[in-house]
């Protein structure tokens, strides 16, 4: 993910009156003080007896916290923003010119960083000029990571071609490969276009209109080209579109990185993610709200959904890597993200710390990224919120981007609710 480029003047900003929970899972600290520096983390941790922010920093930028709960920015491993969410079908995309769906675009990335998730991975819709576009600075936006498109065999999940002769596919972000050699080819292509993940559908979906979840998608020896090509082209991972357990078998024994939704996982295979250090996505967001785009997708989502609810508690109990992704923009609206932390409390037994934990570090870990982010220690990027309240409490108030008082990327206001930096 794209750094943004370091401050010219070594201007320093003071957070205190705060309590602090780093993103190591470690116990909260209050009263706490952060310093940032140039963009980046100073210091971070307990307040000195005494402390007085004024003395010890001389002209510095003082933001008093009043209390609240100052967190590491949060990510969201398994995004589109060039889909609508809720309120809008997908194939609106393919009514509108792409310059209207550019200002869509916009006001999603918006929406999205303001709710305090400051990093994301896009796998499926977006490319890397607007990776690029946010880095630079023309546009405000989680730092982004992409996957441009997904891979999928005929009639499989990124296969939207429909019985009317309307083939959407090209236009949600879909690439059809049905041998080896064409998964081989679309890969480079992808890393040519600027991919940062690959992603592949190794089983059927709910809202894809011509298969079911439990249908084998790309077979284990095409995803093994497709990891094989990844990793010879600059180490890039492989996230794997994985609900039935064909297809999560299939992901798994080929090698790749990242399982997203994972469903029908059983205690074999959970084992051979933990053995082989293979995260899970689980998306949990997306199975409260039933599709209702198509008779099939109501059906589908009725049967798979409760099974998402009921497996994930075993993959959390087994200690399969657990990272942060909501689907938003497929399902879920833009801006509800952090929502994804209690569904992961409630249906997945983790403690309020553990939701925060896997929303943080280990996503952060799971894109590769956990020397620069994911938790707030001394040389880290100052990606920080600020939630009212204690989320340890109720994790809840993380979801309602109201309660997210302060958001910071890179040193730099990206919203401030509450005016705490004046």
């Amino acid at each position: 993910m794209n750094a943004p480029p370091p401050a010219t003047t070594s201007s320093v900003t003071v957070f205190h009156d705060c309590i602090l929970i780093d993103g190591t899972g470690a116990a909260p600290v209050s009263p706490a003080v952060v310093v940032v520096a140039d963009g980046r983390i100073r210091s971070a941790g307990p307040a000195p007896d005494g402390f007085d922010p004024a003395a010890t920093y001389p002209g510095a930028e003082l933001v008093a916290l009043g209390g609240h709960t100052m967190c590491p920015g949060f990510f969201d491993c398994h995004v589109h923003l060039g889909l609508p969410g809720t309120g809008g079908p997908p194939l609106d995309t393919a009514l509108r010119p792409s310059s209207y769906l550019h200002f869509q675009l916009i006001e999603r990335l918006r929406v999205t960083l303001h709710a305090g998730v400051t990093s994301a991975r896009d796998l499926m819709g977006v490319d890397a000029g607007v990776r690029a576009a946010i880095a630079d600075g023309p546009i405000a936006g989680p730092r982004l990571q992409v996957a441009i498109d997904m891979l999928s065999q005929t009639c499989g999940h990124a296969d939207f071609a429909l019985p009317s002769g309307l083939d959407p596919t090209p236009l949600l972000g879909g690439s059809i490969v049905d041998t080896v050699d064409a998964a081989r080819t679309r890969v480079r292509h992808l890393v040519r276009a600027g991919a940062d993940v690959i992603k592949v559908a190794t089983s059927g979906g709910i809202s894809s209109p011509n298969d079911d979840p439990d249908w084998l998608g790309l077979r284990r020896e095409a995803v093994a080209a497709v990891v094989e090509e990844a990793r010879n082209l600059g180490g890039r991972p492989v996230a794997a579109h994985a609900i039935g357990r064909a297809g999560i078998e299939a992901a798994v024994a080929a090698g790749v990185h990242s399982i997203e939704h994972g469903y029908a996982l059983d205690d074999e295979l959970r084992h051979r993610m933990v053995e082989g250090h293979v995260f899970l996505v689980p998306t949990l967001l997306e199975t409260v709200r039933p599709v209702t785009a198509s008779p099939q997708g109501a059906r589908k989502s009725a049967i798979w959904h409760r099974l998402a609810q009921e497996s994930v508690r075993a993959s959390v109990a087994a200690g399969v890597p657990i990272a942060v992704g909501t689907d938003a923009g497929l399902g879920p609206a833009h801006g509800t993200n952090l929502r994804e932390l209690a569904l992961l409390v409630e249906y997945g037994g983790m403690t309020p710390m553990q939701a925060i934990v896997a929303g943080t570090r280990t996503s952060a870990q799971l894109c590769g990224v956990e020397d620069d982010l994911g938790t707030l220690e001394e040389g880290k990027w100052a990606d920080l919120i600020v939630v009212r309240g204690d989320p340890l409490r109720d994790v809840s108030l993380l979801g309602d981007p109201e309660n997210v008082l302060l958001v910071v990327k890179g040193g730099e206001t990206a919203v401030d609710r509450a005016g705490l930096r004046r």
